[in-house]
């Protein structure tokens, strides 16, 4: 039976590989169709739990999960033995970069290698993680062809990028558009009448190349605008009087040609700080050095740094030493209201802070009751009036909605604001450093 025919019908089973932030909400949105959907995770306490109805991603309703699971639409596996049995196959896994700023496609690969195992006719291939041009074609291609089967004729391959914006209650998996790129023609046909079963509107392009770099243009495009607001936040700083985050609120009242980015202690999350470096490390094979691109993804990367500095000058005006000071961190997710901490600008600078010699810091986080810091296991700490005035310096890198500004401000000795979530607080505002405020140091 023609793929197309099993999509009208619901008769089609839909295969995820890759069970994270990308991949599960992809797999329950399918299931909730009434698909038959197996999702692939080599973490077997990932796989124990969804096969318990029990879900670990924000983003996936509890109940819209365990409703698949108990209807027997979704179930999750480490193995790959059920690929024959598929369909449609997505790829969702992580894509990293190593310490020397290079693309870590291992994951890919690994992935490809296990659909290969099962690869057979009229399958259909969709790479989702968000990577470099021709990783399609020049990498997830050559494997399944090694196969003996050839793309086009005998299976289909496509790539149609993640647009997944963790905590977003607006736009979800459903409703943003996706973009899909096949190797063919007949690929992209496909791969679009998939997508169509659970989202609103998908946009066929020319090729996968095409959608892998539009990928990396959409994040990129984000990392340099949000890299203009930081530079902005320092040099206002730097010149005193001047507060950036009412410049931007200023310049958005402008109805054309100006789109709002607000500073912050760092880039987080998984695609806007590692993909300048894909595209750059591409752009090398070219000759080409994407200068404008980087110098953008450095200052973001710097900035975990001024906040340092930010905190040093915070604790001088309380009159306590750096390596004594109690040091509280509000939110270590990478944004407000997830429990995402993919590349967290707060962990980075709970790091910057140990290295130099601070030797009490705890932290706080509606959303993450425990993390792995230094080699030891760090628990949320309760959000008191007392925990707030023991502390020597209160950092805030997430402005969660369940923060009180007033009742932090009030209650702590100093406060080092990176987010903004001080702005209305009208009393004890002396106590409060905050990034791009335009106070002179």
């Amino acid at each position: 039976m023609a793929l197309q025919t099993k999509l009208e019908n619901k008769t089609a089973k839909i295969g995820v590989v890759g069970l994270g932030y990308v991949g599960l909400p992809l797999a329950v949105e399918f299931a909730d169709k009434g698909f038959h959907v197996i999702g692939i995770d080599n973490n077997e306490e990932k796989t124990s739990l969804l096969n318990n109805g029990k879900n670990y991603i924000e983003d996936v309703q509890d109940e819209k999960l365990k409703n698949t699971v108990d209807k027997g639409f979704f179930t999750a596996t480490t193995s790959y033995e059920n690929i024959p049995e598929l369909d449609a196959i997505y790829i969702c896994v992580p894509t990293p970069f190593t310490k020397n700023k290079e693309p870590d496609v291992s994951f890919i690969v690994a992935a490809t290698e296990g659909i290969a195992t099962g690869l057979r006719k009229d399958h259909l291939v969709i790479l989702k993680s968000t990577t470099f041009p021709d990783t399609t074609e020049g990498v997830v291609q050559p494997i399944l062809e090694k196969t003996g089967l050839k793309v086009g004729t005998d299976f289909y391959l496509a790539f149609s990028p993640e647009r997944i914006d963790p905590g977003n209650k607006k736009f979800t998996t459903e409703n943003t558009p996706v973009v899909v790129g096949g190797v063919t023609k007949k690929c992209t046909e496909l791969a679009c009448a998939v997508n169509q079963q659970i989202i609103t509107k998908v946009v066929p392009v020319s090729s996968p190349k095409v959608a892998e770099m539009e990928k990396l243009l959409e994040n990129i495009f984000r990392s340099v605008n949000i890299a203009l607001a930081n530079e902005m936040a320092r040099l206002c700083d730097r010149m005193g009087g001047i507060d950036i985050w009412e410049v931007v609120d200023a310049a958005a009242t402008k109805p054309f040609g100006y789109m709002p980015f607000y500073p912050g202690p760092g880039i987080g999350g998984h695609c806007i700080l590692i993909d300048p470096y894909y595209l750059s490390w591409k752009a090398r094979e070219f000759d080409f050095h994407t200068q404008f691109i980087e110098l953008a993804a450095e200052t973001n990367e710097n900035m975990p740094f001024y906040v340092l500095g930010l905190i040093r000058r915070a604790l001088g005006n309380v009159g306590v030493p750096f390596h004594k000071a109690k040091i509280l961190i509000l939110g270590v997710a990478f944004k407000k209201d997830i429990d995402d901490m993919r590349e967290s600008p707060a962990l980075k600078i709970m790091e910057f802070l140990r290295q130099r010699g601070a030797e009490h810091i705890f932290y706080n986080d509606p959303y993450v009751p425990q993390i792995r810091f230094n080699g030891d296991q760090l628990q949320s700490v309760e959000l008191t009036a007392k925990q707030l005035s023991d502390a020597d310096v209160v950092v805030i890198t997430a402005d969660h909605s369940a923060y009180d500004a007033d009742f932090i401000v009030e209650n702590a000795k100093a406060v080092v604001d990176t987010r903004n979530l001080t702005k209305n607080v009208k009393t004890n505002r002396e106590k409060i450093t905050k990034l791009g405020s335009g106070t002179r140091f």
